[in-house]
């Protein structure tokens, strides 16, 4: 069954398409459209013109046909492919028929024929316009040439009028007098004026020539738009003032220049005559914008305002932005293509009495101040502004929106970047290699300038080539914001190993150009691993060291750290008779580990004397060597300590604190007496005072 369909849609085509492209005869010309042009003086040959439907492959040759209709005589002329001339002496009145006739070697064809009366053809010039203009009024009126040529009324004309600014013409047909009024024109306003006429009989003449005038000026109605243009990074150094040029229904005439007020923030306001006559270099115009050029530096605010030979518009103020004030307190979005622009942000969580507007501008990368420029104000309670013009493709613009508050104040709340239509990147980031190591180094770059991004870049792709065995490593990072430098450290690199590293922007629209650097990393440093190894082992020796020291000095071995450069003195804490008291006395000092030497300290003296028993059953007590007691006291003392201090010396220095425990722990249960204890251990006994 397929092959047998098959088959027959193939028999179809066969027979229909070699009749499609087969060779034809040429299509039918139009109706032809026949008149009789006529200036001041006279009229001319009946000229006819058509539409002649050629087909370029083919050569087709026309030729025009007419009878009359009192005759079968038929004529004919060959023509152009779309006009003919019929000699009109001959036919001054009547009627005629007239057709067109096309022919190529395939066969020829014939277009309907048109039939009329010589008289009805007759095309008169277009008339000629004057005008008169008052306050409230344009009275236009034109004269015509019926009368002087063939002795006929005027018939009907049909005016039509514009503004200059206007695109689309006004009409106001079945005008029968010679003149036209507009009324309540626009003050000073162009108006363009054009009209036709016919005669009783014949047909309408062509339009003629614009003729404009201007109506009466008055002085200018409102107030200018005024804004500034601070340039893609918005520095108080690169603003101009700008302002958007009045309606011509506000103009109300020819604006003759600007005044300009500067107010500075440290003295008096400057006011500046700008005129649009006689440019000084201070105003520069364009279509629909003026800007002045002079500097902004120390200026708080400006107030301009336009005038005529009437009058002047209310000033227009504007307080500059303050420098470093831009947010980013507020997130807009945008829907761009090259004929339209549409920004929308989120509406504030409860809207501010102070508000009085939201401002959106565009700035085009790359433009000097007030060129690819433009801003519209919006409603307070509106979100969404649009932008209607030619964005160019590839290019960027900067977009951000504004508050301005009941006293004028201004406030940037962010900008963001958008294009038309993205690309790729036309040049690579400018980066440098730096900190060298051997097995890292570190890049660094610079933003591709706006003009040349093409596209919002969304990371940078950095492509590392090893020279040693061509292997390339890819790693993407992120993109800063716009006039921030990037850096990126590379790692686990080889030591000594040369290497080729590539950086290029990538967009929505792919990646772009490559920036190309070559390096080699630094060789192998064997001992440097080693020797930081060793010397923290050495540092963390030290540290635990002093640790140590420290806590034997805190705790146990307080008085031993001092032994050294210090007499041992008895410590009377060891004392029973101060481990009695302990009780009774404050223990806030119990911290003090050293004794405090005084300069005169006093010193409790001890006699030792022997006890003799006498004949009488009482015990006496005896002095030797006939000295007194007091200074038996003192020589026996000194004597004692000496001793005492080579017995301690001999044993290494023993631990004082640790003797005097030790023998006290072994008494510890036995009466308390002169002998025992603290005077025990550190006083001599009687009878080694006696033996010495």
């Amino acid at each position: 069954m397929a092959t047998l369909g098959s088959r027959w849609l193939l028999s179809i085509l066969l027979v229909i398409v070699p009749k499609c492209f087969a060779p034809a005869p040429p299509a039918s010309p139009s109706l032809p459209e026949c008149y009789i042009p006529c200036d001041e003086n006279n009229c001319a040959d009946i000229r006819c013109k058509w539409d002649s439907r050629l087909d370029p492959e083919i050569p087709t040759h026309y030729s025009l046909h007419w009878k009359s209709a009192n005759s079968e005589q038929v004529y004919g002329i060959n023509g152009t492919s779309t006009s003919g001339t019929i000699d009109r002496e001959d036919y001054v009145h009547g009627e005629l028929r007239v057709w067109v006739q096309a022919k190529n070697q395939h066969g020829s064809a014939q277009s309907q024929a048109a039939l009329f009366n010589t008289a009805d053809i007759i095309k008169l010039p277009p008339p000629t316009v004057s005008s008169v203009s008052d306050q409230d009024s344009l009275e236009f009126s034109w004269k015509s040439t019926c009368a002087e040529l063939q002795d006929l009324s005027l018939g009907q004309c049909e005016v039509q009028y514009r503004t200059e600014a206007e695109q689309v013409w006004r009409e106001d047909k079945d005008v029968l007098h010679g003149s036209y009024t507009v009324d309540s024109p626009q003050p000073g306003t162009v108006y363009e004026f054009q009209v036709r006429c016919s005669c009783d009989r014949g047909l309408m003449s062509d339009w003629s020539a614009i003729h404009r005038i201007r109506s009466t000026e008055t002085a200018p109605d409102g107030e200018l738009d005024v804004w500034s243009d601070c340039g893609i990074f918005h520095k108080i150094s690169d603003c101009v003032v700008t302002w958007k040029k009045l309606p011509i229904s506000q103009a109300r005439g020819l604006i003759l220049g600007y005044e300009v007020r500067l107010s500075y923030s440290n003295g008096a306001p400057v006011l500046v005559n700008v005129s649009t006559a006689e440019p000084t270099g201070r105003l520069a115009c364009e279509e629909t914008q003026c800007h002045f050029t002079s500097s902004l530096k120390d200026v708080a605010s400006v107030s301009v305002s336009a005038y005529n030979a009437r009058g002047a518009t209310k000033p227009s103020y504007l307080a500059l932005p303050t420098p470093g004030e831009q947010k980013n307190e507020q997130a807009i979005r945008l829907v761009m293509n090259e004929e339209n622009l549409t920004v929308s942000w989120d509406p504030p969580a409860q809207l501010s009495d102070n508000l009085k507007e939201y401002v959106v501008q565009y700035k085009q990368a790359g433009c000097p101040p007030g060129q690819g420029f433009d801003w519209i104000k919006v409603n307070k309670r509106q979100t969404t502004g649009i932008f209607e013009g030619r964005y160019i493709k590839y290019t960027a613009y900067q977009v951000s929106l504004f508050t301005v508050s009941n006293c004028s104040k201004v406030h940037h709340l962010s900008p963001v970047i958008g294009y038309s239509v993205q690309g790729t990147p036309s040049r690579g980031p400018s980066f440098e290699v730096s900190s060298i190591a051997d097995t890292h180094v570190t890049l660094s770059w610079e933003p591709i300038p706006l003009s040349e991004q093409n596209g919002v870049i969304l990371y940078y792709q950095v492509v590392v080539e090893s020279g040693a065995d061509g292997q390339n490593v890819v790693y993407n990072v992120s993109a800063s914001p716009q006039r921030e430098s990037q850096t990126f450290k590379l790692l686990y690199l080889s030591p000594g190993q040369e290497y080729e590293v590539r950086i290029r922007g990538v967009t929505t629209a792919g990646p772009g150009e490559n920036k190309t650097a070559e390096f080699k990393t630094k060789d192998h440093e064997p001992f440097a691993h080693l020797i930081a190894v060793v010397l923290g082992i050495i540092l963390l020796a030290v540290i635990c060291v002093l640790c140590i020291l420290y806590r034997a000095c805190r705790e146990e071995n307080k008085v031993w750290c001092l032994s050294a450069s210090l007499t041992k003195v008895p410590d009377a804490r060891n004392s029973h008779i101060f481990r009695h008291m302990k009780h009774q006395i404050n223990d806030s000092f119990a911290w003090i580990c050293i004794p405090v030497n005084e300069p005169h300290p006093k010193i409790s003296l001890l006699e030792v004397v022997e006890k003799i028993s006498g004949p009488d059953g009482f015990t006496r007590i005896a002095v030797g060597d006939g000295c007194s007691q007091v200074d038996c006291q003192d020589d026996r003392r000194e004597k004692a300590v000496k001793e005492e201090c080579q017995r301690t010396d001999h044993r290494g220095r023993e631990d004082y604190s640790k003797m005097v425990d030790s023998d006290e722990e072994r008494d510890g249960e036995a009466s308390w007496s002169s002998s025992e204890g603290y005077e025990k251990h550190f006083m001599p006994t009687a009878l080694e005072v006696l033996e010495g």
